[in-house]
């Protein structure tokens, strides 16, 4: 069965000038003019969206990060400590070895949550506080996004207790360690030990950061004005470096030449661009970690508060990369169907002024010389009709002007059939075919 062919698609009408004719009136010159401009600023603002729609979409498939407030929280709670014991009336034998019931101890607790950022207008100016919870209007709960728990930010941790082993045998120093095996989302850390004596404990963090942060040494550091980065801005910021100083060769343009200061860090006179990378491995370390310090006495009540450091991180910036898709995105369903539709307008109004601009000139021509206009376009149609029939002088003048000007010839069988092929020769050559 043969499958029905799809109606061919209508073509549309895109020519938005204006025709030359109109275009060089001296009537019509100034409006035109306008015109023209339009399309000019039109054209250089497509093209300003159309680039910087293209530099949207590059920058979304690079990191994008920005710098946040990780607030850790550290405490500790404590049992069986001798003032409680009394505070219940215990006795000091009820003592159970397998629950430890009982027998002091306390808890250690590492807790952290990444601050929202809020902005609040003020009388002159717009104040940034942070809170620990997002507080979004008009956002349902089922809507809103879970913050990262603080286990994502940590990429090792050890907590260390400051103790007489001999007293207290239980390991006194505790390490985690993020791997694929134990990765799952924590909002805290706790640490559980027997005693009762004054602790120091001490907590060595590092930090979890994409892309990954690195410490940039001193002797690269200082030419570049950094401390600490990613591997990819630090080889940026050397890349500015190097235009900055002109160093580039000027034949080889993947030569970088070295100046005084990059002798010592490219080991040589000039390097291929390709090995960059390679030199700047070797002057990237591993950032220091996070030292925190907290203090234990089980002899009193814990604080009711805990202890709270904040801590600046950098994390990947989804409002920004959810903002720039937006941008992306809205753009092609709504507002490119109105452009299309107003495009089209504009082309079906230049499309009526180039008919009615040639009616005009019709009837213009056929005011001021009747006669002369008849006779202009009878001579007109004349040579049409030898270019239809191929005849003509050059052919034997096979037609006569007195059977021009009578009005029978003109309705012989043939006439209908040559002025639609020479209307079709006219518009093809016109729509350029």
């Amino acid at each position: 069965m043969d499958q029905q062919k799809p109606p061919a698609k209508k073509r549309k009408l895109t020519d938005k000038n204006i025709p030359n004719a109109v275009l060089h009136s001296p009537e019509f010159s100034v409006d035109s003019q306008m015109y023209n401009d339009l399309l000019q600023m039109e054209r250089k603002l497509d093209w300003t969206i159309t680039r910087k729609r293209v530099e949207v979409q590059d920058a979304m498939g690079r990191p994008m990060t920005t710098t946040r407030t990780l607030r850790i929280f550290l405490s500790h709670t404590v049992s069986g400590q001798p003032w409680q014991q009394g505070e219940n009336g215990a006795s000091d034998g009820n003592v159970n070895v397998e629950t430890g019931e009982g027998i002091p101890a306390f808890q250690f607790k590492i807790e952290g949550r990444l601050l929202e950022v809020r902005w609040t207008c003020g009388a002159r100016r717009m104040h940034r506080t942070l809170s620990v919870l997002p507080q979004l209007p008009n956002q349902r709960a089922k809507d809103r996004v879970p913050p990262p728990k603080f286990s994502t930010f940590v990429k090792q941790m050890v907590v260390e207790f400051d103790r007489d082993p001999a007293q207290y045998p239980d390991s006194n120093t505790v390490e985690w360690l993020k791997t694929p095996q134990n990765h799952t989302p924590l909002d805290g850390f706790t640490v559980r030990r027997r005693g009762d004596a004054l602790t120091r404990a001490r907590v060595v963090m590092y930090l979890d950061q994409q892309p990954e942060l690195y410490k940039v040494h001193p002797e690269l550091g200082s030419i570049l004005g950094i401390k600490e980065e990613t591997r990819a801005g630090v080889i940026q910021a050397l890349w500015n470096y190097i235009k900055l100083q002109d160093l580039q060769d000027k034949v080889d343009r993947r030569l970088i030449r070295a100046d005084a200061q990059l002798r010592g860090i490219f080991g040589a006179e000039a390097i291929q661009f390709q090995h960059i990378p390679e030199r700047v491995n070797r002057y990237l370390m591993k950032t220091d970690p996070i030292v925190l310090h907290y203090t234990i006495n089980p002899s009193i009540p814990p604080p009711e508060k805990p202890v709270a450091y904040d801590v600046e991180i950098k994390v990947d910036d989804t409002g920004l990369r959810s903002r720039m898709s937006h941008v992306v995105l809205n753009m092609v369903p709504e507002s490119a169907k109105e452009l299309t539709k107003i495009d089209d307008e504009i082309s079906l109004h230049v499309q009526s002024l180039n008919n009615s601009h040639l009616k005009r000139t019709f009837l213009h021509s056929f005011s001021a010389d009747p006669q002369a206009f008849i006779q202009t376009w009878l001579e007109s149609q004349s040579r049409d009709l030898d270019s239809v029939l191929g005849s003509g002088p050059s052919e034997g003048a096979t037609l006569r002007q007195d059977d021009l000007r009578r009005s029978e010839y003109f309705r012989l069988p043939w006439v209908e059939e040559a002025v639609a092929v020479q209307e079709g020769l006219r518009l093809a050559a016109k729509a350029g075919l």
